[in-house]
């Protein structure tokens, strides 16, 4: 007699485990059931010629081995001589002990059943779980029986536990119970149990984790499951971020992809595995699946919201599928494809990839298609959001041709033509394509082409008329643009803008408003700030609309970090101060222009401006102003009056003394101020204008050095302009300035300041002897432009390096 558990069945430590089944009377072992190899009970019980009993497998084993060894065949019972291995199947008593193994089953079914309740003990309903196993393992058939025995929701109700242990094999037997069997699983998901099951994906306790994942990857094994499984919110999120998880068991991490890869046969689980960072089966579906699946699929990618990297990759993977699904499909499929390329696009990286993919000859050929097979006019904005997006992608478009001839984008009648769409479409197309316009004039291989086209369509005043728009998006656009072109077409622009329409108002009215600083703002001050400096018609407009004190506002405001912050404020500020520096262009002619400067202070402020430390432009043009104000110094100097002469001086001049008057500009001569006349003697101006000699940028070094080269100039006392320099300690910077020789400009410069220092003779006999400056000046007196040849030559006379002949050819004039 053996236990409650038949001898197959091991369950464990069954004295410590199994006494609640025991107390229960099951029909006993015979012993006619037992193998007397195996000790267990019989399942295909044969006989051999002696009449002894054994099961299938374990006598078969035993004959095997007494060839193997070469032993006589005998049987293992009575090791007495067998003549024959014929086995005789024992069919009766494999039927008895069938009947035997079902009642028993049945009974210990019976027993495990009731022990599944929460008011049993952790041991009983452990064991009553291993018992489900047990029974499902050995036959499937069974399964049907658990399930036919209403123990599916019994175990389910077990997850319940607050043992860790029973809930985690609970699991575990769910598992067993439904694997391949379609109906079970079918049970199984009735009412809320998957959601349960899903809910232990994100437990801390990883093994409960590692068997809710086993149990779900059996699920999903079934198409019908995949759509449950996938409708439970946060299921596909979890398992995704597993698949990723560098802390996870290996085999649970194969686990979970596996039940992606199963949930994918679901069109909505592959959309929420896109929107989790799964992308892949989403491409796979637009590279592989049908017509319909691929348009939902392009569809559903253009609404998705992609990192930069993920855009590249998605560009890479499906860009040259999503550009032949816009050329011939469906005009359904061509606008999934539009949108979801105009989400890929919106990246530089992944443009450039849409590019060589092919992308821009039937993106032209969309826009400027008319008839039939024109696309709606909503699409043709999506096309012209994506041409902009590609263009402003920094690729040379001007290297792929677009139509017959080699024709590119730049081509003068593709210019013209988005010229002409700019003109005759609604504001969110227009707006677009002047993106697309910028784009192409921030390149230096492109502009001229457009601006030619512009030039040749007599497009400028429709386009400066954008700017009086009352879309946001359209008016910046249109101001981005003009400032591009300002550099190659500048005097045109400022002709348009100085016009009756108000266009220049318009730009002077954005730079003043004070709400933060904008990227409108800052291309409205770029664009101001190109415009022909000279051009004193647009200055007196700015005069006469009080531009200028708006202007300083703003930059003052800025110097004392009142705005500060925005990612615009640097090019802004830079425009501002360009701006700004073209009142000091007009001073000879506009007295209006004088009286801002010394209201305001403008040379003070100019000076402030030399010390704005990493903005090389506003330094540059800080520079330049304070050249232009230095310049007229002489102009605006009063000069002394002399008292006239008594009778007696003027009868005897010998008897007249020469009247002294003291506090004059040791340069200029007269009574000067930096507020007034500009004078650079004052506020330190001449050493912040040495100090940017050293400067890395040449340009701001040669601002810097015209704006010194003023306190040299005609009409000024030169001999009190060089000590003015020296007590600076400006020599040795300028003699640099030469020496380096960076840019044709500045050595031209450099040659006509070191002429006027070789005047005064105790500098002369000092740069006599260096014969690096020496070399520099015969090296402009021999390779430099005519005028500075001359000036060369007359430097190298001052150190006797050319001798003076002029004492010895009389002026033959």
């Amino acid at each position: 007699m053996a236990g409650s558990w038949d001898g197959s069945y091991d369950p464990g430590s069954q004295s410590d485990e199994s006494y609640h089944f025991e107390r229960l009377h099951i029909e006993p072992i015979y012993d006619a059931f037992v193998c007397p190899l195996t000790k267990q009970v019989m399942h295909d019980p044969v006989t051999l010629e002696n009449g002894q009993t054994f099961e299938r497998e374990a006598i078969e084993k035993w004959f095997k081995e007494c060839k193997e060894i070469r032993r006589k065949l005998v049987c293992p019972l009575t090791l007495k001589e067998l003549k024959s291995t014929d086995l005789k199947s024992s069919i009766a008593l494999r039927n008895t002990i069938e009947e035997w193994t079902t009642r028993n089953e049945a009974a210990q079914l019976d027993i495990a059943r009731r022990s599944l309740n929460m008011g049993s003990s952790e041991n009983d309903v452990l064991l009553s779980l291993k018992f489900i196993q047990h029974i499902c393992q050995k036959n499937r058939s069974n399964k049907h029986v658990v399930c036919n025995a209403d123990l599916i929701p019994m175990i389910v109700d077990m997850l319940k536990s607050s043992s860790r242990k029973v809930r985690c094999k609970s699991l575990e037997t769910l598992r067993v119970v439904v694997e391949e069997d379609e109906d079970n699983k079918a049970t199984l998901a009735e009412g809320d149990t998957v959601r349960t099951i899903v809910k232990f994906l994100s437990h801390e306790q990883s093994k409960e984790r590692e068997e809710a994942v086993s149990l779900l990857y059996e699920l999903s094994k079934s198409e019908p499951l995949c759509e449950k499984i996938g409708s439970i919110n946060g299921a596909i999120l979890i398992l995704v971020g597993m698949t990723s998880s560098k802390s996870e068991n290996v085999l649970t991490v194969e686990k979970a992809d596996k039940i992606l890869e199963n949930l994918e046969k679901c069109e909505n689980n592959v959309r929420q595995m896109a929107e989790n960072g799964r992308l892949q089966p989403l491409l796979t579906q637009i590279l592989e699946g049908p017509p319909e699946t691929k348009h939902s699929m392009a569809a559903y990618l253009g609404e998705l919201v992609l990192n930069n990297d993920v855009k590249v990759y998605v560009a890479r993977t499906v860009g040259a599928s999503l550009i032949n699904i816009m050329q011939s499909g469906s005009m359904q499929s061509r606008e999934a494809a539009l949108k979801a390329l105009n989400q890929i696009s919106s990246y530089e990286a992944s443009s450039k990839v849409l590019i060589e993919a092919g992308i821009l000859p039937p993106l032209v050929k969309d826009l400027f298609m008319v008839g039939i097979n024109q696309l709606p006019m909503r699409l043709k904005e999506v096309s012209a959001t994506i041409l902009a997006n590609v263009v402003n992608s920094g690729y040379d478009v001007d290297s792929i041709p677009i139509g017959p001839d080699h024709q590119t984008l730049v081509s003068e009648g593709n210019v013209q033509n988005l010229l002409h769409l700019v003109s005759n479409t609604g504001p969110p197309i227009e707006c677009k394509l002047l993106q697309v316009l910028v784009g192409l004039t921030s390149s230096p291989k492109t502009v001229l082409n457009v601006v030619a086209a512009i030039k040749s369509s007599g497009a400028t005043i429709s386009l400066v008329q954008f700017i009086e728009v009352p879309q946001k998006d359209l008016h910046v656009a249109s101001i981005k643009l003009l400032q591009n072109l300002c550099p190659y077409m500048g005097q045109e622009l400022a002709d348009a803008l100085r016009g009756t329409v108000g266009q220049l108002s318009s730009l002077i009215r954005v730079i003043s408003e004070n709400t933060g600083i904008s990227e409108e703002q800052a291309a409205a001050a770029g664009l101001l700030a190109e415009l022909p400096e000279r051009d004193l018609g647009v200055t007196r407009q700015m005069l006469d609309e009080g531009a200028f004190q708006l202007i300083i506002s703003r930059v003052v405001k800025i110097r004392q970090g009142e705005i500060k912050g925005t990612r615009f404020v640097t090019p802004f500020l830079e425009g501002l101060v360009h701006v700004l520096a073209r009142v000091t262009y007009v001073l000879s002619d506009e007295p209006d222009a004088v009286a801002l400067c010394r209201e305001h202070g403008l040379a003070v402020l100019f000076i402030e401006l030399l010390q704005a430390n990493g903005l090389d432009n506003v330094q540059m043009v800080s520079a330049t102003a304070l050249e232009n104000l230095s310049l007229e110094s002489k102009n605006l100097t009063r000069l002394p009056e002399l008292p006239a002469p008594g009778v007696c001086a003027a009868i005897f001049p010998c008897f007249s003394k020469q009247v002294v008057i003291t506090g004059l500009c040791r340069v200029h001569r007269g009574t000067c101020s930096l507020r007034e006349s500009f004078c650079l003697l004052e506020g330190q101006a001449v050493h912040k204008l040495v100090a940017l000699l050293d400067h890395t940028n040449e340009k701001v070094v040669e601002a810097a050095l015209a704006a010194l080269s003023t306190l040299l100039d005609d009409g000024v006392d030169i001999e009190q302009g060089v000590t003015v320099l020296c007590e600076a300690e400006g020599i040795k910077p300028i003699l640099d300035v030469l020496l380096e020789k960076q840019t044709e400009k500045l050595r031209r410069r450099a040659v006509w300041v070191v002429e006027r220092l070789l005047r005064t003779d105790d500098i002369a006999y000092e740069v006599s002897g260096d014969q690096n400056v020496s070399s520099a000046l015969v090296d402009a007196f021999h390779h430099a432009d005519y005028r500075t040849r001359q000036i060369a030559g007359r430097a190298l006379k001052h150190v006797d390096k050319i001798p003076n002949f002029s004492g010895i050819f009389p002026n033959m004039g």
